[in-house]
């Protein structure tokens, strides 16, 4: 296998390494906004909770109707405590994620860069072997004129 061939295999590879990162960042980030959506509706059905307790506390309300309402804030509060950390982790899921795909893609811009020199100087050659046999060619026309002038 040629030094060319091995370079385009390892940055087909690259590429594939990058395109994967880049699904797994999509999904990381997709599972981001859901996590911040069910965080946000859970705020709301809090604060819409805690305005039914007041709204209840106005018009009157007896001790054990009072105590499950706090129960049950108290056990909004915890779920919204556990969402918060889950929405945290998350987003640290999603920078890693975004970082491997930057690794990936430093990695794919490398061989890249690697195989465009190494198509330049491929072209470098073949302009040089071009010039060198167009030379040749004009150097044996030169002979061949000068011995027809000769004879």
């Amino acid at each position: 296998m040629s030094a060319s061939s091995q370079l385009a295999m390892l940055s087909d590879l690259a590429r594939d390494a990058r395109d994967q990162a880049s699904q797994l960042l999509a999904g990381e980030r997709q599972s981001e906004r859901q996590v911040a959506s069910q965080l946000e509706s859970l705020n709301r059905y809090r604060l819409e909770y805690a305005e039914r307790l007041q709204q209840a506390m106005r018009e009157g309300i007896d001790p054990a109707s009072m105590h499950n309402y706090q129960q049950f804030l108290a056990s909004l509060d915890a779920a919204l405590q556990r969402a918060r950390q889950a929405l945290d982790a998350q987003q640290q899921r999603v920078q890693q994620s975004q970082q491997q795909w930057q690794q990936e893609q430093k990695k794919l811009s490398a061989f890249d860069t690697l195989v465009s020199r190494r198509d330049v100087e491929r072209q470098r050659q073949e302009t040089r072997r071009e010039q060198r046999i167009s030379d040749e060619m004009a150097a044996g026309r030169l002979l061949r004129q000068r011995a027809g002038y000769t004879s």
